[in-house]
């Protein structure tokens, strides 16, 4: 994997790059939609590509270990060739669902056992199972597997949890540096920061995660109820550590106000459930604000989603027409509203791509903020 920064902005640390893979180039800012089980929730790949335009996504570890497995994934020549999508995926260590959806988990030094949330069944991941797990997935950027520690957390929890991640990260290193890849192109290895809301904590995590010197970089344990001050404060200190000329991933952010504000510190991708599961609740992000399409209001509003935004879906489509797929729990409803706010997330780091190349990043970003988030 290589990356190139191509431009960057004058009034704050917002950069314009461009990440290439053995399946083609990702510009960034990039945001990347999540496929948890190997498929974007309700969207076509063919949707994905032409109106959505996403140039990565994301699969999940663990959900894929448990389905389909490892037996099928392989059989099928990795996850590329599975579910049809030729273009770059990112797929996490699978860690934070061990935390957040097995039962009875236990962690120690070796790693994690839980049982399956699905069967009950006891599993154990350790870093080198993680590493093994995603190179039969076949992710193009795979990730180490870490701790992600909840908010909020006793500063002791924190650190020892922080610790044991950069244990695991050592391994992680060494098992995947060991073995190859086994579909014939390569992968990568981007190590995760930790530390919580702790400064100290923060500061020696990214130096550590620097000190391996991996092609890239992910910020972790971020967007799991802090502030949204914390959470750019903390983005603000690992940014100033952690290499300018690699990639900065900002793992699970988030809303289009922490995107624009986290692409203003160095982040260069971003990955968050937000726009689709919003979107299967009603809640459409556009480009002059944000909509609940089930209200009242749009009864008989026959306008488009979003005309300016583009996209056949976003411009075809009334708001009468999504409100009443709503109501009438029709399932294209959660397949317009899935597309559209995608297509919205990847519009949005598009614009503020140009507008870094442009050389207007800081004042649109300040105006776009306001705009974006309030309700209309």
């Amino acid at each position: 994997m290589k990356f190139k920064i191509q431009s960057t902005d004058s009034l704050s640390k917002a950069r314009a790059g461009e990440i290439t893979t053995d399946h083609g180039s990702i510009q960034t800012p990039i945001f990347m939609p999540v496929g948890t089980a190997g498929t974007v929730k309700a969207v076509h790949q063919r949707e994905i590509k032409e109106d959505i335009k996403a140039e990565i996504i994301l699969g999940n570890t663990y959900h894929l270990y448990l389905r389909p497995g490892l037996e099928v994934l392989e059989k099928a020549g990795g996850l590329h060739k599975f579910n049809g999508w030729d273009k770059p995926i990112l797929t996490d260590s699978g860690g934070y669902q061990v935390y957040s959806l097995a039962e009875n988990r236990k962690i120690n030094e070796d790693g994690v056992t839980f049982r399956s949330h699905i069967s009950g069944e006891k599993m154990f991941f350790s870093p080198e199972i993680a590493m093994d797990i995603q190179r039969s997935i076949g992710a193009d950027i795979i990730m180490a597997f870490d701790e992600c520690t909840p908010y909020p957390c006793e500063y002791d929890y924190a650190k020892n949890s922080m610790e044991l991640t950069h244990r695991w990260l050592k391994r992680c290193c060494n098992h995947f540096d060991q073995t190859t890849g086994l579909y014939g192109y390569s992968q990568t290895l981007f190590p995760i920061v930790q530390g919580s809301v702790y400064k100290d904590l923060r500061k020696q995590s990214a130096e550590t995660i620097a000190s391996f010197e991996r092609e890239g970089n992910a910020i972790g344990g971020l967007s799991v109820g802090e502030p949204h001050e914390d959470m750019y404060e903390m983005t603000e200190l690992v940014c100033g550590i952690l290499p300018s000329e690699k990639p900065r991933y900002l793992m699970g952010v988030g809303t289009p106000e922490n995107i624009l504000e986290c692409i203003a510190l160095g982040i260069d991708m971003f990955d968050c459930v937000m726009p689709t599961r919003n979107a299967r609740n009603g809640m459409l992000f556009t480009t002059q604000g944000i909509i609940n399409i089930k209200n009242a209001k749009w009864q008989d509003d026959f306008s488009p989603i979003d005309e300016e935004l583009g996209g056949y879906v976003s411009t075809f489509y009334s708001k009468a027409y999504l409100r009443h797929l709503m109501h009438s729990k029709e399932y294209l409803a959660p397949m317009i509203a899935s597309v559209h706010n995608l297509t919205f997330y990847l519009w949005l780091v598009k614009e503020a791509r140009n507008h870094i190349v442009e050389g207007d990043f800081n004042s649109w970003k300040n105006k776009m903020v306001k705009q974006l988030m309030q309700r209309l």
